[in-house]
C-alpha cells in the first residue's frame, strides 16, 4: 500500500502500476529508488520521461535518457544517487564509469524481476503480457544485456491467443513449417482482420500464424531473424499459402502451355495497371482463384520508413507494387477460358481480381462503385 500511495503522489492521473522494483545499492556506487511498471500502450512516445532523478533527495530532472537505457524510459519512478555527475555534457555523462554501472545495474534488476514473475507465476505473467509485451520487446531489440535474459521470457502470441516462449514455439512449428531447404518459417499477421483470408488458408495447411501488430514489431521481427538460427519470418499475405513455405510436393499443372499464356493475357488486359504484375501458378484447387500479394522485403522496408527508420527514407518514396497470383488449377480459371467472347472473359477476370482487392481493403472509391454495379449485373 505504501508503494501504491507513493505512486499516486508521483503520478496522480495514472492507472495503478502492474508491479515495481525497489533499488538499493551502496557499492560500487550509491543508489536508491523504486521503478514502477505501468501499462505500456502502443503510443509509447507519449510515456517517456516519467522517471524522476534526485541527488541527495533534491529533484534534478526527468531527462534520464543518458543514465538509463532508452527502453527503461517507459518505466515510472524515482532514482536518487549522489554518484551521477550533474551539469556536464552528454558525452561526458555517457562515458562516466558510475553511470555505466548504474545503467547495467538497473537493466539487470528489471530483467531479473521479469524473469522472477515469469517463473513464479506463468499464468499471471501471460495475463500481463498485453500491458508489458511492448516494453519487453523494446528492450529485446535495443539492449543486448537485456536480450540475454529476455530471450527466456519474451512471448510470442498467435492468432488463437496462445502464448509461447521462443523455445516452445520452435518446438511447436518446426515439424510442419520447415521448408525444403531446412529453413524454419514463422508466419505472422500485422492485422488479423484485414488478412483473415490469408490466415485461414495458412491454418488450413496446418500452419500457425503469430500476431505482430505493435509499434515495435518490425524491429522485433528483424531481431528474431538475426538471433534465431536458420529462421525467417514472413507476413502471411506475402504469398499464397502453397508458396509461403516451399515444399517438394507441388500440385500438377492443369492447364496446357497455350492455355496458360491465354489466361495471363486475359488478366493483363482486364487489370491494365502497371503496379500489378500478373503471375500464373499451379496451386491447390481449394486455394482462391486470384490472390494479391506484396513482396515481403519491400513492404517491410516501406513500413520501417513510415516509422522513421534510419536510412529507410528511400523506400518510403517508392510506389507500392503488387503481385497478382492467378491459380491455374482453380475451376474459375477454366470457366474464364470457356467464356463466350473476350468481353465476357475480361469481365470475369476483372471480377475475380476485384474480389481479391476487396478482401484486403484495396478496393476503394470509383473502382469499388464499379465493382458493386458489375456484381449486380452478374447476379
Amino acid at each position: 500500500e505504501d508503494y501504491l500511495q507513493f505512486y499516486k503522489e508521483l503520478y496522480p492521473y495514472s492507472e495503478d502500476p502492474l508491479f515495481w522494483i525497489h533499488l538499493n545499492v551502496d557499492y560500487p556506487f550509491n543508489l536508491t529508488g523504486v521503478l514502477y511498471f505501468p501499462k505500456v500502450k502502443n503510443d509509447f512516445d507519449f510515456q517517456r520521461n516519467k522517471i524522476k532523478l534526485f541527488s541527495r533527495q533534491v529533484f534534478i530532472t526527468e531527462e534520464v535518457k543518458d543514465i538509463v537505457p532508452e527502453f527503461l524510459m517507459l518505466l515510472h519512478g524515482v532514482i536518487d544517487s549522489p554518484d551521477i555527475p550533474l551539469n556536464v555534457s552528454r558525452s561526458f555523462l555517457q562515458a562516466d564509469s558510475n553511470v555505466k554501472k548504474i545503467n547495467s545495474y538497473i537493466t539487470k534488476k528489471v530483467a531479473d524481476k521479469l524473469s522472477e514473475i515469469f517463473k513464479a507465476d506463468r499464468k499471471g505473467y501471460e495475463e500481463k503480457w498485453a500491458d508489458i509485451g511492448l516494453f519487453v520487446k523494446y528492450g529485446f531489440v535495443s539492449e543486448e544485456k537485456f536480450y540475454d535474459k529476455a530471450k527466456d521470457f519474451v512471448l510470442l502470441t498467435n492468432t488463437n491467443n496462445e502464448n509461447f516462449t521462443l523455445s516452445e514455439y520452435k518446438e511447436k512449428v518446426e515439424p510442419v513449417q520447415t521448408d525444403k531447404d531446412g529453413q524454419l518459417i514463422y508466419l505472422y499477421t500485422s492485422d488479423a482482420t484485414k488478412q483473415h483470408s490469408f490466415i485461414e488458408s495458412a491454418n488450413n495447411k496446418g500452419y500457425d500464424v503469430l500476431l505482430m501488430n505493435t509499434q515495435i514489431d518490425n524491429h522485433f521481427i528483424g531481431q528474431l531473424e538475426q538471433k534465431l538460427e536458420k529462421t525467417s519470418l514472413k507476413r502471411v499475405d506475402a504469398d499464397v499459402a502453397d508458396k509461403l513455405i516451399k515444399k517438394d510436393d507441388a500440385p500438377e499443372h492443369v492447364l496446357t502451355e497455350e492455355q496458360s499464356t491465354k489466361v495471363k493475357d486475359i488478366f493483363n488486359k482486364a487489370i491494365s495497371k502497371p503496379a500489378y504484375r500478373v503471375e500464373l501458378e499451379s496451386l491447390n484447387p481449394e486455394e482462391l482463384p486470384v490472390t494479391v500479394t506484396q513482396d515481403e522485403f519491400m513492404r517491410r522496408m516501406k513500413d520501417m520508413a513510415a516509422m522513421g527508420g534510419g536510412g529507410m527514407g528511400f523506400y518510403g518514396n517508392m510506389p507500392d507494387n503488387y503481385k497478382v497470383i492467378v491459380n491455374g488449377n482453380h475451376k474459375l480459371v477454366t470457366r474464364i477460358l470457356e467464356a463466350d467472347g473476350e468481353e465476357a472473359q475480361a469481365q470475369l477476370a476483372k471480377q475475380a481480381f476485384d474480389l481479391a482487392l476487396l478482401s484486403q481493403g484495396l478496393l476503394t472509391g470509383a473502382e469499388l462503385t464499379e465493382f458493386v454495379k458489375r456484381s449486380v449485373s452478374l447476379i
